[in-house]
């Protein structure tokens, strides 16, 4: 059966057919972070997907994998093009690194996982916390339920991990 949920009044789909996002939102919506560990490479996956993206192999399991890591990127949205994010522009959309499997399978490699700036309880932040957040800004996974069986990962600053004393940011003007 489908899986059909609503976000800030975007519509959100799951079909039958898509096995690796059905089970990724479903542990999301058990707030339990897990991503696909390759069977033969034993590398993590991020997105889901049908075969490991090093080494090609279809064979994973879901495992359980800390939602800490540091802001790689982000983007500042001042214009929703959507109308139920337009209350609250400006948002932050990260990319954030995990702290897991960094400078794996290479030096320049890691898992990195897109979201939005939340707060902890998983709404999206007001322009006081988007002001104080930039790259290498030290971050925690939380979740917005949307369905029974769908919620969201996103990310809120991380209360408890040093943060640095100037995170960079875009220059604005």
């Amino acid at each position: 059966m489908t899986i059909q949920a609503e976000y800030l009044g975007m519509p959100l789909r799951l079909d039958d057919q898509d096995h690796e996002n059905r089970a990724y939102f479903g542990l999301c919506a058990r707030h339990s972070f897990h991503l696909q560990r390759c069977d033969a490479c034993g590398l993590v996956r991020y997105p889901p997907g049908t075969a490991c993206p090093w080494c090609g192999d279809p064979r994973a399991e879901w495992v359980p994998v800390a939602g800490r890591g540091t802001v790689h990127s982000y983007t500042e949205v001042h214009h929703a093009i959507h109308p139920g994010f337009r209350e609250a522009a400006p948002y932050l959309v990260l990319l954030v690194e995990l702290d897991t499997q960094r400078s794996q399978p290479t030096e320049h490699e890691a898992i990195r996982v897109l979201g939005n700036l939340v707060t902890p309880d998983g709404v999206l932040a007001p322009p006081e916390m988007v002001r104080k957040v930039g790259i290498g800004s030290r971050v925690r996974m939380v979740f917005t339920d949307v369905a029974q069986d769908i919620a969201l990962p996103q990310w809120a600053l991380d209360e408890e991990a040093p943060q640095p004393d100037r995170p960079w940011r875009y220059p604005s003007g």
